[in-house]
């Protein structure tokens, strides 16, 4: 995998990097919104990579959405992370700091599962409204998590399980539950869903989370 590959998107900061972060898309696919967030997060110092995990496929119809994630195969998608993490480890300006992973939807399990997978490259992991496996012993990493008050597709008991999971495995995090807010709250392009000021909040939240030592 290059930086030129069609669909995966690098974002590097024109100053000295302050860190590393892989951002993994939802279910629609590596689209314009995420583009936008990987730019935003360059323009605060990171060196930020999305990989195309669907390899190409778009859509921001809810029913193919859902085909394509129901087809996306864990092992191909645990390959093409490894590849992504593989191209920012090479980026310039290494730094002893792990990377982060910041994940939306079904990429916030995706996120979880790496910080699982990958203990000893993943420092941080910031999820979006998503939840995952159930064990954490082998992570190293701290976590933040923004969620919905209303989800349909994440209900609070996904979100109590997720931290009675943290919390065996002896992992710091912090979640946070957003008044009034439904699925896909920080994304601008699902008008019916977006909340300006619970993203811009979560957005804070994050690059603070991000700029801990």
């Amino acid at each position: 995998m290059s930086p030129t590959q069609p669909g995966g998107h690098l974002a590097i900061t024109k100053n000295k990097s302050v860190g590393k972060v892989l951002v993994l898309h939802a279910w629609w696919g590596l689209n314009k919104t995420i583009k936008n967030y990987c730019d935003q997060l360059a323009e605060e110092g990171f060196t930020v990579y999305a990989p195309d995990l669907y390899h190409g496929k778009l859509t921001d119809e809810i029913e193919t959405a859902e085909i394509y994630s129901n087809e996306l195969s864990l092992d191909q998608a645990r390959i093409d992370m490894d590849e992504a993490l593989n191209l920012l480890l090479g980026q310039t300006q290494p730094s002893e700091e792990g990377i982060s992973v910041i994940g939306f939807s079904l990429g916030a399990f995706l996120a979880l599962d790496l910080s699982i997978t990958h203990p000893k490259q993943i420092s941080k992991v910031v999820v979006y409204y998503g939840t995952g496996p159930d064990n954490y012993t082998k992570s190293t990493a701290s976590y933040l998590g923004h969620f919905a008050e209303f989800d349909v597709f994440e209900p609070q008991t996904n979100v109590d399980e997720l931290e009675t999971a943290l919390k065996k495995s002896n992992r710091p995090y912090s979640f946070y539950k957003y008044p009034d807010t439904g699925h896909w709250f920080c994304e601008p392009d699902r008008v019916d869903a977006y909340k300006e000021e619970a993203a811009t909040l979560a957005w804070e939240r994050t690059l603070s989370f991000l700029c801990q030592s």
